[in-house]
């Protein structure tokens, strides 16, 4: 996003902000604003050829990064101040065309595919300041004017009131990934003045430049490191102009570097800001709409819930948006009349029609090719099986619990660099979720075996085997016909109680009250003999939804799969015994073993810093940010 360079307490405002609740409002407006531009450049993204426009997609994705690292730097500016950034709510996403919140009212944000109008759209939207412009915190001429201002409150609160006044937020808020992948940008943790101006810095640097009146942003180019990288505005006159700046050019004399190319038939021609009444409830077009927004709705839940005391989630929101480009470019090869294609609409899902998203109760839901997002604090801890020197089973022992947040994600393609968590892995990987697992009641799939003051049941299709029920000598199966000796039914029941994914379950006579171990409300991550990663098992009636939002069954008992293997999606069925899971690569099991939580900040760092780099020309703003 294009910003004019602070001018420090000296320059004039048309708005000043004099008190932190003035503060804390800009700052909000200034993620609503970050947010604003996001829809805009991903229709443009999305509706590009990466293989016959490179280069426009290095320069539109590259920009589309740098919006998304400037709106992670204002929450943590808010943050910062004790404020509480919001971004899951129905203002976030108006209707399109819309307005730059609080800014220019002649300002208008469409959705189109790449081309002219989006070019314009964007150069309006990055222009720079004038020399000497005021700052001004509302109704604002450029965004420039508007950061100029919120510079100039701080430094004016900070000031007055004492810095430790002003910085009152809780460091833990503070989102810290080191550095946003395809951007040479930093997500600064922000704990006073000084860091709160170095976060503003970035903003400006990477929006216009140096504060210099250049068009150098101070970076090299991260996809062509030999080149100086110019700021956002200056990027996109270089798409319209056809060539490149080089050292020397100014402002003035416009770029005069080597020629870009931008071929406008590779441009896929997505219907000017669609809207989901354009087709029928049902249409195929309307139904992908609405998919595509729930996507983008969980997006911003996500992102909401790291800016908010969650911070690890940071990586799951970017990394859920790798669904999203699958989705928007399958509507733009939707054929919608007069020669255009459909396109994404960016309304707003009210979370009650997300179902899984609304409330603080203790649930896990399953995200569509994603991992397990954990609400409500669920203790996370440890279980080991104990083996007999046989290897038969015996009984589990718990570890010591793993440190989370309140709101976690656990990983569910068995990929991540920092298991049991999720860092956002799948979405480079291409992880494939789909749940296949039967959503009937387990008393309509069970099989009933009756013995002689015990009546058990089986769901065969909930088998993790763990091999509590095989025993040193017989299976509960054998066994059954000679539970008139107590000592052998107490036995096939000790067993039974042992089975984590409540395959097996028994009641005094057939037809009674099912009777279960009493367990707390808790998921344990499983290790069984010789060090082999099972599933995670989740105990005490903790509801399980759907990605779809349809809840499975609420058990006592029930094993998610965690390898990201099972033929019963999300449930476990024992494929990880097949494949020889393993949670950690050998030598590396030390912590783990004693319970340890991954090391701070993995949870977005691991993303970032380790996933692979397109290479040019292949796509896109980020990792783990969606390509085009």
């Amino acid at each position: 996003m294009k910003h004019s360079p602070p001018q420090g307490a000296a320059a004039a405002s048309s708005a000043r902000i004099d008190t932190l609740d003035s503060l804390r409002e800009h700052l909000q407006w200034a993620i609503e604003l970050e947010h604003a531009t996001l829809p805009p450049y991903l229709c443009a993204l999305y509706s590009l050829d990466p293989e016959r426009n490179p280069e426009a997609v290095e320069v539109v994705g590259g920009v589309f990064v740098e919006e998304m690292l400037h709106l992670a730097l204002a929450a943590n500016l808010l943050n910062a101040v004790g404020g509480r950034p919001r971004l899951d709510t129905p203002t976030t996403l108006p209707a399109h065309p819309r307005r730059l919140p609080h800014g220019d009212r002649s300002l208008e944000l469409s959705l189109v595919p790449f081309g002219a109008d989006a070019l314009e759209m964007f150069l309006r939207l990055e222009r720079p300041a004038p020399p000497g412009a005021p700052a001004e915190g509302d109704d604002y001429e450029t965004i420039g004017q508007f950061y100029t201002a919120i510079e100039q409150g701080l430094r004016d609160l900070c000031d007055r009131l004492g810095e430790r006044a002003v910085f009152s937020g809780d460091p833990a808020r503070q989102v810290n990934a080191g550095h946003f992948r395809h951007t040479a940008g930093r997500l600064i943790a922000v704990d006073g003045l000084d860091s709160a101006l170095a976060a503003l810095r970035e903003i400006v640097e990477q929006g216009e430049g140096t504060s210099h009146g250049e068009v150098w942003d101070g970076d090299q180019d991260v996809f062509h490191p030999e080149r100086d990288e110019v700021g956002h505005y200056y990027r996109f006159q270089e798409l319209q102009a056809g060539r490149r700046y080089r050292r020397g050019d100014t402002p003035r004399s416009g770029p005069t570097g080597e020629t870009i190319s931008v071929d406008l038939t590779g441009v896929l021609p997505m219907r000017r800001n669609p809207r989901l009444d354009d087709h029928a409830p049902g249409s195929a077009i309307r139904t992908a709409q609405e998919e595509f927004n729930h996507t983008y709705c969980a997006v911003l839940h996500l992102l909401e819930q790291a800016f908010n005391g969650n911070p690890k989630l940071m990586s799951v929101a970017t990394g859920t948006m790798y669904a999203l480009k699958a989705q928007a470019q399958a509507l733009m090869r939707m054929p919608d009349g007069d020669g255009t294609t459909a396109g994404p609409t960016f309304d707003y899902v009210a979370p009650e029609l997300r179902r899984w998203s609304v409330g603080d109760r203790r649930r896990i839901v399953v995200l569509r090719d994603g991992p397990y997002i954990v609400y409500g604090g669920v203790p996370l801890r440890r279980k080991y099986k104990i083996v007999s020197s046989e290897k038969d089973s015996l009984t589990w022992k718990t570890g010591e619990p793993l440190a989370t947040e309140e709101t976690y994600a656990l990983c569910r393609c068995g990929r991540s660099g920092s298991k049991p968590f999720c860092d956002g892995t799948h979405a480079v990987a291409g992880f494939d979720g789909t749940e296949t697992a039967d959503v009937r009641p387990y008393r309509e799939l069970q099989h009933v075996h009756d013995g002689v003051g015990i009546s058990a049941q089986r769901v065969g299709e909930l088998c993790v085997h763990a091999a509590f029920c095989i025993g040193r000598t017989r299976p509960i199966a054998a066994m059954l016909a000679d539970t008139g000796d107590s000592d052998v039914r107490s036995n096939v029941m000790g067993r039974i109680d042992h089975c984590p994914s409540g395959s097996y379950s028994y009641a005094l006579q057939r037809g009674g009250e099912m009777i279960e171990p009493d367990l707390p409300q808790a998921i344990s991550i499983l290790e069984e003999e010789d060090g082999l990663a099972g599933s995670l098992w989740v105990t005490g009636g903790v509801p399980v939804l759907r990605a779809d939002g349809r809840p499975l069954e609420t058990r006592n008992r029930m094993t998610l799969c965690r390898c990201g293997h099972s033929g019963n999606k999300p449930l476990c069925d024992g494929t990880h015994r097949e494949i020889g899971f393993r949670e950690d690569p050998p030598g590396h099991e030390g912590d783990r073993r004693q319970g340890a939580s991954p090391p701070a900040g993995a949870g977005t760092e691991v993303a970032h810093a380790t996933a692979p780099r397109p290479e040019p020309g292949n796509g896109g703003p980020a990792t783990p940010l969606p390509k085009a």
